[in-house]
């Protein structure tokens, strides 16, 4: 019992202190495992394989820890060696992702078979800001897009490095040979760890080329290659500097154009029949810091001539048709450069017949087959192929019209033979819309080679038409205001329709047009007009259609107005003789209501486009009545009573130009009648003894009821032509074009002693203002001469009705001529054109004094903008160089001249 209970005793005893002890002791057998901190590892020992039991990362802010880890691609259970090409390929991660400026990766300590790791990392700078020096705003510009530096990228020596050697190329290219780059780095004190960059550029001068050295030319001189005043020459851009006959050309050294230069010499002597022609050694040396000197040495080999052209594989076109369009004959010097326009490049080429009937998949290759003395046999072989016709047809890009609309202008309808002239039509019927780009208008022809078919699709960059004009003048009354808007993609099929296209509160889709304008001088003058035109009237056939009504109303001032201490007081500050005292500026004061003008008009027209001479031509006729009310009058030939103007217009009109904005090729063309009934055939007047002022000096009154009557039913025929041709002078979109204006218009009568004073011609200056009784004639500009002054002159030359009471700027007959060169800026939504011209024109009071090779001739300069919401505005510098009447004999001399909206 005693013993049982001893034993007892001892095994509690046990139990209760084993716990303890075991917290006692363990530390203790913790720190007997095989646990190494901070390892030595050595590449020269034996791998140890571990899995990582953890990984940390240091010294990296702002980012958390498990992106950076991941970088690395090493993860926590993962088995490696250590040392080995884990770890190694880790490291190379890092600094492959460029953010960091030192990597390095330890082991912090090694148990049992497990490593823990830890990334050490150094963040790159980070670039904050770059500023460049030395250079203009459009080359920084370029330097921002070429460089590949930006704000927020880490910040390396190979950046550096890389950016010098693009901007060194930069500079190169546009003329900088000797340009010096140095791109400087200093800390951002606004934040750690960021640098801010100033490139500082030198460009130097540019390099010009100081003396050209042919040799071996021995069949072509050196004038010929290196060209003169008149002769562009056959060495490209390349000009030597300091010759007189270079003052106007490139002088400019770069490697890319002296490149060019050296092709342009051998296609020019292949063209003088040289094809062995070939430049066996050349050289380029500085001669000092802004010139160098150009060696090139020519091998020339002999010159050749056609002997035979003869034509394989041609089934769809016989020999003759072919040797024809060739237009190359035996004899003729062998020019490779005519063979392969004729054969490829033109638009009438032997090729684009072949295209324009529907083998896409043929070919034209010219071959030299046999060579005897100075003559060359040609073969041109030609492998037809299968006629293609068009599969799908698409459209991308236009989201504001419907499609319809879009592709009832094109001539490349699924089905179709393909034809490039119909594709080229197309894109010019598209840019022609005023909805696109026209600079972008292009199809994307994709052949089919499997099926035989081609595809087309049309990548179309929308741009806003819509226009909004705000503007402000001022008048003889005050400011004058006008307000107007032109929708040009109004739908009037879905003015009722609901859940349709609409352009905030307007429905679209359709491509019509409507415009509202105001313009108002407060109670002196308002004019109210509204219109609308479609192309595609009914929306099946290209039937023209338009609509239009106007009104307006302008008072006089009262003969207190021009006596009035207003008058003195505009009259002294303009010539000095007082000061200027706004409190005149009243004009309420001086209104006089009941002496006015007023004009109400509506016209509607219709027009068809015809097939025949081709369908470049419309035919178009207009129906319009306007209806003229005069009280005291003192400005026209009519003080008094109502005149009405009924006239049917009839117009043939042909437009074949490539670009709406910017024309480089085509024509346009206008012949236009505007007839009115004859009402003095069967009024039963006496018009010759109808009364004149003369006969009823003393009796006003009289002789104004009796100009009334006269004139209560207006009469006339009027004719005008007018033509534009644009020809482009080089290729490619931005290249000089040549554009000239032929046009003249006569205002006839049936009855002499009836001639209308309404529609006549105002002519002079920029057709846009002036003092011209705008509601009773047509405005004609002419540069150089002061708005008006040539009609006037017409009249005091003509002697007809002077001294009468109406205006003197009326004239029975013009024309005008004008020779413009163009050169474009900008193209796109936004189109800016430079222009130079000389235009030269007259007016004539009396039709059969017309003359068209007595002009008043003038000259300037002058530049276009085209604004998608404003539209066309420009302003030109012109002198006139002949004199005309305008209150006295004096030359036109210099004037400005503004454009807004439209050329006259």
């Amino acid at each position: 019992m005693t013993h049982y209970y001893i034993i007892n005793k001892v095994k509690g005893l046990v139990k209760g202190i084993l716990p303890l002890c075991l917290l006692t002791f363990l530390p203790l057998y913790a720190s007997a495992q095989n646990k190494i901190v901070n390892p030595d590892i050595s590449y020269a020992g034996t791998p140890r394989q571990c899995e990582i039991g953890g990984i940390t990362v240091e010294g990296v802010e702002g980012y958390e820890d498990f992106v950076l880890i991941n970088l690395s691609q090493l993860r926590v259970g993962q088995s490696i060696e250590v040392p080995g090409s884990e770890i190694t390929e880790a490291v190379k991660r890092y600094w492959k992702h460029g953010l960091f400026s030192d990597v390095s990766i330890t082991a912090d300590s090694i148990v049992d078979s497990k490593v823990y790791l830890c990334i050490h990392l150094s963040l790159r700078p980070r670039i904050t800001n770059i500023e460049y020096h030395g250079v203009k705003k459009s080359e920084r510009e370029d330097l921002e897009n070429k460089l590949g530096m930006a704000k927020g990228m880490s910040l390396t020596k190979n950046l550096i490095d890389r950016a010098k050697i693009l901007a060194t190329k930069y500079f190169d290219d546009k003329g900088y040979k000797n340009a010096e780059i140095d791109i400087r780095q200093s800390d951002d004190v606004t934040g750690k760890n960021q640098v801010v960059l100033d490139v500082y550029i030198d460009k130097k001068a540019k390099m010009k080329v100081r003396r050209i050295i042919f040799d071996g030319n021995e069949k072509v001189a050196d004038k010929k290659i290196k060209g003169g005043f008149f002769s562009k020459g056959a060495f490209g851009k390349i000009h030597e500097a300091g010759k007189l006959g270079n003052f106007f050309k490139a002088k400019k050294f770069t490697p890319e154009r002296y490149g060019e230069a050296k092709q342009a010499l051998i296609d020019k002597y292949n063209e003088m029949g040289f094809r062995d022609a070939t430049i066996v050694e050349d050289s380029v040396w500085t001669v000092d810091d802004k010139h160098v000197n150009v060696y090139v040495k020519i091998e020339e080999g002999e010159k050749y001539y056609l002997r035979n052209i003869t034509w394989v594989g041609n089934t769809v076109a016989n020999t003759d048709a072919l040797n024809k369009t060739l237009g190359m004959m035996k004899g003729d010097v062998y020019n490779q450069r005519l063979m392969n326009k004729r054969l490829i490049e033109d638009d009438d080429a032997v090729h684009n017949f072949y295209y324009n009937n529907g083998y896409v998949f043929s070919s034209v290759e010219p071959t030299d087959i046999n060579v005897v003395g100075d003559s060359i046999d040609v073969e041109v072989r030609i492998t037809e192929g299968p006629q293609a016709h068009l599969n799908n047809v698409r459209i991308f890009g236009n989201d504001r019209l419907y499609e319809e609309v879009v592709r009832r202008e094109l001539r490349t309808k699924p089905g179709d033979l393909f034809s490039k002239d119909a594709l080229m039509r197309s894109a010019r019927e598209i840019a022609s819309m005023g909805y696109f780009d026209p600079e972008s208008v292009s199809p994307d022809v994709k052949p089919n080679y499997q099926d035989g078919t081609v595809d087309v699709d049309w990548n179309l960059e929308q741009k806003s038409n819509d226009q909004l004009e705000l503007s402000l003048g001022w008048g003889q009354t005050g400011v004058i205001g006008r307000v107007g808007v032109k929708f040009n993609n109004f739908s009037l099929r879905n003015l009722l329709g609901k859940n349709k296209l609409r352009r905030g509160f307007l429905p679209a889709g359709d491509g019509e047009q409507i415009g509202l304008n105001f313009q108002t001088n407060g109670r002196y003058y308002s004019s109210y007009s509204a219109n609308y035109s479609t192309g595609w009237f009914g929306g099946k056939r290209p039937n023209a259609f338009n609509v239009g009504v106007y009104y307006s109303k302008q008072s006089d001032v009262s003969s207190t107005y021009y006596n009035s201490a207003y008058m003195n007081n505009i009259y002294s500050y303009m010539y000095g003789t007082g000061s200027y005292n706004s409190s005149y500026y009243n004009y309420d004061s001086f209104l006089d209501d009941d002496k006015y003008v007023k004009l109400l008009g509506i016209s509607v027209g219709w027009g068809k486009r015809l097939r025949w001479p081709d369908d470049y031509f419309q035919f178009s006729a207009t129906l319009a009545y306007q209806r003229y009310m005069l009280k005291d009058w003192q400005y026209f030939l009519i003080s008094n009573g109502n005149c009405n103007n009924i006239n049917l217009g009839l117009s043939l009109t042909r437009n074949s130009t490539d670009n709406p904005l910017f024309p480089r090729h085509g024509s346009e063309f206008s012949l236009s009648v505007t007839l009115t009934p004859p009402w003095s055939l069967f009024d039963g007047k006496d018009y010759k003894n109808l009364a004149t002022q003369d006969t009823y000096t003393n009796d006003y009154e009289r002789y104004q009821s009796e100009q009334s009557s006269k004139y209560k039913w207006v009469e006339y025929h009027k004719w005008k032509f007018k033509s534009r041709t644009y020809t482009a002078l080089s290729d490619g979109q931005k290249c000089f074009v040549l554009m000239t204006r032929v046009e003249f218009g006569l205002l006839g009568s049936y009855n002499k002693y009836k001639k209308s004073p309404f529609e006549t011609f105002y002519v002079g200056g920029d057709g846009m203002s002036g003092y011209s009784t705008s509601y009773a004639e047509e405005t004609i500009g002419l540069r150089g001469y002061d708005n008006g002054s040539i009609s006037s002159t017409a009249y005091v030359t003509g002697g007809e009705w002077s001294g009468s009471r109406y205006s003197a700027y009326d004239a029975y007959a013009y024309d005008r001529f004008t020779l413009e060169l163009r050169y474009p800026f900008m193209l796109g939504n936004t189109t800016i054109y430079g222009l130079g011209f000389l235009e030269g024109g007259n007016a004539w009071a009396k039709t059969r004094d017309f003359n068209p090779f007595d002009m008043k001739r003038s000259a300037g300069v002058g530049v276009r903008i085209f604004l998608p919401m404003v539209g066309l505005m420009g302003i030109d510098w012109a002198y006139g160089f002949d004199k005309v009447y305008n209150g006295g004999w004096q030359r036109g001399g210099g004037q400005f001249h503004f454009i807004l909206g439209q050329e006259f």
